[in-house]
Order: structure tokens, then sequence, then C-alpha cells
């Protein structure tokens, strides 16, 4: 009885943290929620940013100084490196390259993209919550503008990229995948997938801004026409929320440059398209 007894005992934190290989102190972190002022600030930087990605961050600091707002160059700076926002160049950088993962060349200059799958690209954006923010990756096909699959984290942790791709290639396989050279991307475990699919990758120039212009536009819809316009209290309300608006950009949003067609309706039905409404890798119409 004593034996079991010893056996069922909980297990002593210092022989936790032995078996782990961490620091006993990091057993009794947790972390702190960020400020009320943090949050007001990030979520003004994202409006800014979303507007002028060619900002910054000493003009978004001006701006928000104009604005009222105590923010400096430095904290400004700081809290685009956490938001994942790379100043100049406009698009999220919301992962930095790992210098010992392989790097693909940029396959799309001057490509015409004719059909459904022919290019997919993939990329992350911050989506902001009342109390904090979330990540959100998606896959999107060029051709119709169709988004094969998306996932949402309160993290930039890898699982959620990788989820994101396992459901987009159980629907097709791409002929090509875009994305930037972030280590998300270029992560074996996200390219070998792609691989062993025969789909060939492409990444974005450094500093190439228009390399991913449809998803950039993409994030641009998002924030604009979803995001912006409501108030997510918890991780499940931003889920509900995206969820809904993914469901309305693909099967009830119409865009010009698709004729005025849903991306559902193209990716389904390439053939709606007439030859002067298809994408032309790299001069696409706006929407």
């Amino acid at each position: 009885m004593k034996l079991l007894e010893r056996e069922n005992a909980p297990v002593p934190l210092v022989v936790q943290a032995d078996l782990l290989s961490v620091s006993r102190a990091s057993l009794y972190y947790q972390p702190a929620a960020p400020d009320t002022t943090e949050l007001l600030l990030k979520r003004r930087i994202d409006e800014i940013y979303t507007e002028a990605p060619f900002y910054g961050a000493r003009k978004i600091a001006e701006q928000l100084q104009q604005e009222g707002h105590s923010c400096c160059r430095v904290t400004a700076r700081k809290y685009m490196q956490q938001m994942g926002l790379e100043a100049i160049v406009p698009r999220p950088n919301l992962s930095q390259r790992n210098q010992e993962h392989k790097v693909y060349p940029y396959l799309l200059r001057g490509m015409r993209i004719e059909r459904p799958n022919a290019v997919w690209g993939t990329d992350i954006t911050y989506i902001r919550l009342t109390h904090g923010w979330m990540y959100l990756v998606a896959i999107l096909d060029w051709f119709s503008r169709f988004v094969v699959a998306w996932e949402l984290s309160d993290s930039l942790e890898l699982p959620f990229v990788l989820s994101c791709a396992d459901a987009a290639l159980a629907q097709a396989r791409p002929e090509i995948v875009n994305s930037d050279q972030g280590s998300h991307f270029t992560s074996p475990r996200f390219t070998e997938r792609f691989l062993a699919a025969e789909t060939r990758i492409s990444m974005d120039g450094r500093g190439r801004c228009m390399d991913n212009i449809f998803t950039e536009r993409l994030w641009r819809s998002v924030k604009y026409e979803e995001v912006y316009l409501n108030e997510y209290n918890s991780p499940r309300e931003a889920r509900a929320g995206i969820a809904r608006y993914m469901e309305f950009y693909n099967h009830r949003r119409i865009h010009q440059a698709l004729g005025y067609r849903t991306p559902a309706a193209v990716y389904d039905n390439p053939r709606l398209l007439t030859i002067n409404d298809k994408p032309k890798g790299q001069e696409p119409t706006l929407n």
C-alpha cells in the first residue's frame, strides 16, 4: 500500500525540471498580459501599416505622436517587430529567415497564370483582439483568388502553418507554391509536404514587395471588411468572425478582376473567365 502511494505521489518540481532539461524558474513563469496602452498602440500601428505599408517605424511613430499618442521611434520599432511588420517592405515578415534552411528561387516572374492550382500563395498576418492578438495564415489560389485553406493561432509556432498546408493539400495539389523567406515557409517540415506532392517551391526575393501581391490584397480585404469592423473579445470570437468572412469571401464576394464573379465560382469552373479576365502573373487587375 505504501508503495502504491509512493508511485502515485506527484513528481517534485525539481525532478520535473531536471527531466525536461529546463530551469526550475521557468516552471513558475506566468506570462504577463499586455497593458492597455500597448494594445492600443499595436491596434493603431496595424491600421496605419495596412493603409500605408511603406511607412517605417519613424513615420509610424510620428503619426502616432500627431494623433496624441506617446510613442517614440524605438517603441514603434519594437512593437512592429513583435507584430512581424517589416519596415519599408509592404508585407508582414512574421517569421525571420532561418539561415540553415534552403531558400528556393522565385519562379513566377513574367508567368501567365491560366488555370486553378497552377500557383498557390501563402503568408501570415496579424489579427487584433480586444485583449491581445492572433496570427492568420492562408493559402490562396492565384488564378481564382480562392482561399484553399486557412488557420488561426495565438502564437507563431510552426504547427498552425503545417496544419493549413495539410488542409490545402487534402483538397488539391498545386504546380507551384509561393511564399516569403520566413522560417515557417523555409522549414523542411513545410517544404517537404509540397515536394512530396510534386509541387515546385517559389520564394519571394528579399525586399521585393510585389512578389506576393495577391495574398497582400487578401489581407487588406480581411482587415478592412472584417477585422476592423468588429471587436473580437476572445480567440473563439476571432475564429468565428474569420470563418464567417472567409465563407463570404470565397462564395459571395464578387471580384472585378474575375469579371464580377466569386472566387469559388472561378475555382470550380475556370472557363467562366475570358482571356481578358485571366490574371497575368505580376500584372494583376485591381479587385
